[in-house]
């Protein structure tokens, strides 16, 4: 069995094993050797990405560093020191650490992709010692109270949270990386009492304006979160900053999301994030992930393959998708899922690391830059590839923005964009970004919590700003509404190994031509 993992370079599953099965008698490592910070240049590209999947599949023992006894999955330490987290506190579902890998959660349809309702996350959660909903238990964030001092439930203590599919996240990260930088550029050329539009790639985001007394108001941008907006002045403007990552759009980059699940879901706490030969979390383990080892497993996640579609040869399915994408547009679904975003020539190249990541995580600068093509044909297929004028045209559904979709009764129990001892994080949250729609429909179950079994219950779940689009779908005639669903259950993750954006039920090239409809 081979993968091809690299430009013109196979390595084999005998190959990987054989790296990772050498260690001292007796040791029950997953992972016996790491990778130096410049590893990334000395190594083949397709070593290195194997190097990235082992880290990604590893099921990570208290030998590796795995468990963090005396801290949170915030990286702080513990509310009671005293209590540390071994032997049957050592794992918790609710407030973490919830897992031995990544591939533990993101596997479905394949390595890399979402997950199960069983996979489901608990965000928030990772704030208390060891969730115990012990009600004798008095101390904030330790097992019961929250930092208000109330009573948390299992429907408040943290965020349900499904896990989403990284197939295509290079891709999108690129995208989120340009259009910040387009906001960053209309942002700085704005002068004093002048206001601006924003836009990027066809995505309005609303208006900035720089006032006369050098503060910035903010009040008109549309569908950035409120960690993008926060200014200090003239000399400290917002960053509107595009966050692609979490479902409410609180991360900036895969490294920073890489970071942060290491140690919140396994406890395996990273060199650049805690501090070389250091021991926070009090595991008796230091450098448990080395910078070269963050950068492997963020590029073996941005190269995963992109997701396409699965088109049955069937001409009353046919005519039925065809009829689907038309209303997916007329019912507005298309206005923030949009059909695919423009990414230019320099942006398919995938540079790590990235330039806007948050503190904790390397920036670009701080690590000799890796780079790869992102619509290399030798990495993991099917890929993008761009048009005559070097654009590559990526087919994600979104807009990068976040909206109010949910029910105002039903809110999101916190706001992780607020601090967590802020008012503001225990208000709730009803913003999210927009779902990437490409590789949707075997990525069951829907929805942000993941709720929902089938698609159509996730359109009639659509409130807020996205009720007119809802009501819509509820108006259309019956073969419409069906006619949309067999529209987005084209969209899917393909097989390993798959060449072809479009394929039939057989996985074999399919040259889709949409035909006539009703």
């Amino acid at each position: 069995m081979t993968a091809a993992l690299g430009t013109g370079l196979m390595i084999t599953a005998a190959a990987l094993c054989a790296q990772t099965t050498v260690s001292n008698l007796g040791e029950e490592r997953s992972l016996v050797w790491h990778l130096s910070d410049s590893d990334a240049h000395s190594r083949p590209l397709g070593e290195f990405l194997a190097h990235g999947e082992r880290l990604f599949a590893a099921k990570w023992t208290e030998q590796d560093g795995g468990g963090r006894p005396l801290s949170k999955g915030t990286g702080r330490p513990l509310a009671d020191l005293t209590q540390p987290l071994t032997g049957a506190r050592g794992f918790n579902r609710v407030s973490a650490p919830d897992a031995n890998s990544c591939s533990g959660c993101h596997n479905v349809p394949y390595f890399g992709g979402g997950g199960d309702f069983v996979t489901s996350v608990f965000v928030l959660g990772q704030r208390f010692d060891h969730v115990t909903f012990d009600p004798a238990d008095k101390v904030p964030t330790r097992g019961t109270v929250t930092e208000e001092g109330k009573p948390a439930t299992l429907q408040t203590v943290a965020n349900l949270r499904a896990t989403t599919g990284m197939f295509g996240a290079g891709y999108l990260e690129m995208l989120a990386r340009e259009i910040t930088n387009d906001l960053q550029r209309i942002r700085d050329s704005v002068k004093a009492g002048e206001t601006k539009g924003l836009a990027s790639k066809g995505v309005e985001f609303g208006s900035i304006t720089l006032r006369r007394d050098g503060l910035w108001d903010v009040s008109k941008v549309k569908g950035l979160p409120r960690l993008s907006l926060l200014s200090g002045g003239s000399h400290d403007p917002p960053s509107l900053i595009v966050r692609p990552w979490h479902q409410a759009a609180n991360v900036t980059s895969l490294r920073e999301f890489t970071n942060n699940a290491f140690n919140h879901h396994h406890g395996i706490q990273s060199v650049e994030r805690f501090g070389e030969g250091t021991d926070p979390d009090g595991d008796g383990v230091a450098n448990e992930l080395t910078k070269g080892d963050v950068t492997a497993v963020v590029l073996y996640q941005a190269v995963l393959a992109v997701p396409g579609r699965v088109i049955p040869n069937d001409a009353e399915i046919e005519e039925a998708v065809a009829n689907g994408e038309k209303v997916f547009e007329v019912s507005g679904c298309a206005e923030c899922h949009r059909p695919a975003l423009p990414l230019s020539r320099a942006g398919a190249a995938f540079v790590e690391p990235g330039p806007y990541n948050a503190p904790g995580s390397l920036r670009s600068g701080e690590l000799r830059d890796v780079k790869v093509d992102l619509n290399d044909p030798g990495l993991p297929g099917p890929r993008l590839s761009a048009d005559r004028d070097g654009v590559t045209w990526v087919p994600a559904f979104t807009d990068f923005r976040v909206h109010d979709i949910t029910d105002p009764d039903d809110p999101e129990p916190l706001d992780m964009n607020w601090g967590t001892w802020s008012k503001g994080f225990q208000q709730g949250n009803r913003q999210f970004l927009t779902k990437r729609l490409w590789g949707f429909y075997n990525e069951a179950p829907y929805f942000h919590h993941g709720l929902y079994m089938t698609a159509r219950q996730a359109i009639l779940a659509h409130a807020g700003e996205a009720k007119e689009s809802r009501r819509k779908f509820q108006d259309a005639a019956k073969y419409d509404q069906d006619s949309l669903i067999e529209f987005l259950k084209t969209l899917q993750v393909l097989p390993p190994g798959t060449k072809d954006l479009i394929v039939d039920e057989h996985f074999r090239k399919k040259n889709w031509s949409a035909p006539r409809t009703h």
